[in-house]
């Protein structure tokens, strides 16, 4: 027996895999594009299920579109949603730049399994699964639902507890005062509490930014059909259908305001995207400052112990290295990329249609995916387990002579500036020194030199 069967478009006849659901225009696009082997993700496939389901439902509520043929659409879509037919979404993901394919391809399969579910209605994937859309609005609309989903549901859950993280590892250690590094230099003094509540406020900022950015996102293009103008859909069908996704969500989507600018743009994409590469570029100053605070253990700075994971070295025994910090490092590198691609993708269109839309709903919904991941695995292997290391931190604290500036106020600039020198060109205590060329007192100088009073900040007492 054949392993294919003949489909047939208005194009002619197509060979496709006998056990496939979708059809003739899938399998075009299937041979046209072997590019990357890249297909769409689990959150887009979902959101064109979310789609399609709730196109039918709103076309069957407006008195268009047959309730028993609507029925059956909404359940194979359904089924798309719960992820069952990931398989059949087989084209890759350098297509045509609107996603007409993938929206077919939807088509496609979402007909020929509600025909299976019907027994038959006769449900044709344009007339009825693609009843009142066009590609030049699902596959927008798919990629603001897809996004939002994902950043309500992975990244900001996996932000929050970062930065929960940070702050409940603050309290931890609050009494540990470090020395403080401007220019890599020793500075003045800082708490481990104080530092980590720092990169825990850049994790929130980060949050409240994708949070603004949702509330562009979450403007759906669906009802503007070919060009943004609605024709052949209902006047209501664009409200209707945000109102259905919403039920179907449980997220307060709404129909665009304006349809031509939902469609000929993604600057609702973009400004997404140029968030998480902040939040990006966040993280990885926190990775790599996480690097540098374990740096050693003997020969660097050796300020914390992070926990050790794996062996670090194939030849070097019992080395072991800052893995879950490299990995986010890599990962921010990948979104800050994945962002230049979208900036291109952005401006790539005519009129009324972009034509890059696959490109930019892969590449958005990877760094969502990536960036949600690798935060929530820095802080559960590493932030939640790494060890200050006292000792070695109050050591270095002791020997900083950059603790002479609280004299300034006392003493003035010029003589703490000769202090420090001397201080630091004999390897000497800095309050030793201090001693010998001011007249304070010893009360006096411990009660300026106070390593944790100079964190408090205003004037020594």
């Amino acid at each position: 027996m054949s392993d294919f069967r003949i489909e047939k478009d208005s194009m002619g006849e197509v060979k496709v895999p006998k056990d496939a659901l979708y059809g003739a225009q899938t399998q075009r696009a299937h041979d046209n594009f072997p590019i990357s082997g890249i297909r769409f993700s689990r959150e887009f496939i979902q959101a064109l299920g979310y789609v399609k389901k709730s196109a039918a439902l709103a076309n069957s509520g407006l008195d268009l579109l047959d309730k028993d043929i609507a029925n059956a659409i909404s359940e194979a879509a359904q089924e798309v949603i719960d992820g069952k037919h990931d398989k059949e979404f087989v084209i890759d993901i350098f297509q045509t730049g609107s996603g007409t394919s993938s929206n077919m391809n939807a088509n496609e399969m979402i007909s020929r399994r509600a025909n299976e579910l019907s027994e038959d209605l006769g449900i044709h994937p344009n007339d009825h699964v693609n009843f009142g859309q066009s590609s030049n609005d699902v596959i927008p609309t798919a990629i603001r639902i897809s996004a939002v989903l994902a950043v309500k549901n992975n990244l900001i859950p996996a932000l929050e507890h970062l930065r929960d993280t940070f702050i409940s590892k603050g309290k931890e250690y609050a009494d540990v005062v470090k020395t403080g590094r401007t220019h890599l230099m020793d500075a003045m003094p800082v708490t481990i509490e104080q530092e980590f509540g720092g990169y825990a406020r850049q994790v929130d900022l980060g949050i409240d930014r994708v949070k603004s950015a949702l509330v562009r996102m979450t403007e759906l293009p669906q009802g503007g059909t070919a060009v943004g103008t609605g024709i052949n859909t209902h006047a209501d069908f664009g409200k209707n259908f945000a109102a259905k996704v919403s039920e179907l969500t449980g997220i307060d989507f709404k129909e665009a305001e304006n349809h031509f600018e939902a469609q000929a743009t993604v600057d609702a994409p973009v400004e997404l995207s140029g968030q998480l590469k902040t939040i990006a570029v966040g993280l990885m100053k926190i990775g790599n400052d996480l690097r540098w605070m374990n740096s050693g253990p003997n020969g660097g700075l050796g300020e914390v112990q992070l926990a050790a994971l794996q062996p670090g070295s194939s030849i070097m025994p019992g080395k072991v290295n800052p893995v879950i910090e490299e990995s986010l490092t890599m990962v921010c590198a990948q979104v800050i990329g994945n962002d230049s691609t979208i900036t291109v993708a952005g401006q790539a269109g005519n009129f009324e249609l972009n034509v890059m839309l696959p490109v930019v709903a892969h590449n958005l919904l990877q760094s969502v995916e990536i960036l949600g991941n690798a935060a929530r695995n820095l802080a559960d292997r590493s932030v939640s387990r790494l060890e200050v290391r006292k000792d070695v931190i109050a050591d270095m604290v002791g020997r900083n002579p950059i603790l002479v500036t609280a004299l300034n106020p006392i003493i003035g600039y010029d003589l703490a500036a000769k202090i420090a020198k001397k201080a630091f060109a004999e390897s000497r205590p800095l309050k030793d020194v201090a001693k010998e060329m001011t007249d304070l007192s010893d009360e006096e100088l411990d009660n300026a030199l106070d390593p944790i009073k100079m964190t408090k900040g205003g004037f020594t007492e």
